[in-house]
């Protein structure tokens, strides 16, 4: 029960990363308030975490509108009396492309949501952080900001590059509000998203799903597909005290796929 009492933000919780750590933050005894743009999920997401309602808010939320940020923020001090960390899940990740065939409006999606969304979250949350004492801000990044990864993804790749550069920055600015910043980088997370992707690239391929597996894990020491949980897992960590000294820095939870 290492987050026992705290309130965690979950923002972009839909299938996969975000109700993962929604779930691991529940199981870990937080409060927690779950964001994302579609309210109906949302709130079915919600029943299913915790039925009973007592422990899990549902805030729609569009990271790019700032006024929404801080009312998902003050909404969760409303009800659970603080706000202890969040964890900013999401991400437009959809942006696909080279720097010859990327338009310019996906360079301005993609900073947009992944860097001026986390910004507007953030610059939320700092001042219910600070009346808390201090606070947890956990980034998901991607190997992609060092690697390219085999689909051309630069719009996304530099927005993830851009966010770690601004997490250096607000770590500096807000260490001394007891406020600290972290990021967790992910490789391939074996969820909904990834099992429909083996599933789809089978048939496609006409190849069993074992295979599909074999081609992803082929680099990675530990022969494992990481699991959204153990994502998840890491991202609890830099919500508790267990890192009350670390800030700054970035953890790939990656199987050994990649070693920077």
């Amino acid at each position: 029960m290492i987050v026992k009492g705290r309130t965690i933000v979950v923002i972009g919780a839909g299938p996969g990363l975000g109700r993962e750590v929604a779930s691991a933050a529940l199981r870990d005894g937080a409060n927690v308030v779950i964001a994302a743009r579609r309210a109906e999920p949302l709130a079915e997401a919600a029943r299913e975490l915790d039925p009973s309602g007592k422990r899990v808010l549902a805030v729609p939320t569009d990271v790019g509108d700032a006024a929404a940020c801080v009312a998902l923020m003050d909404a969760a001090a409303d009800r659970f009396g603080r706000v202890d960390a969040f964890v900013k899940v999401a991400a437009l990740d959809t942006v696909f492309g080279t720097l010859e065939s990327t338009p310019a409006e996906d360079w301005g999606r993609a900073v947009g949501v992944n860097i001026v969304g986390a910004a507007n979250v953030a610059k939320a949350a700092v001042p219910h952080m600070e009346r808390a004492g201090g606070g947890s801000i956990v980034l998901i990044g991607s190997q992609s900001m060092w690697k390219p990864p085999p689909a051309p993804q630069i719009a996304y790749a530099a927005s993830k590059g851009g966010l770690l550069s601004a997490m250096y920055h607000m770590v500096e600015e807000l260490g001394p509000k007891k406020i600290r910043v972290n990021m967790v980088i992910p490789t391939w997370m074996w969820g909904p998203p990834v099992e429909g992707y083996v599933k789809m690239e089978s048939k496609r391929l006409g190849v069993p799903e074992a295979e599909v597996i074999a081609g992803i894990t082929k680099n990675m020491p530990l022969g494992e597909i990481p699991k959204d949980d153990d994502v998840a897992n890491a991202c609890i960590f830099f919500c508790s005290d267990y890192s009350r000294m670390v800030t700054g820095e970035t953890m790939l939870v990656n199987a050994g796929e990649y070693i920077k």
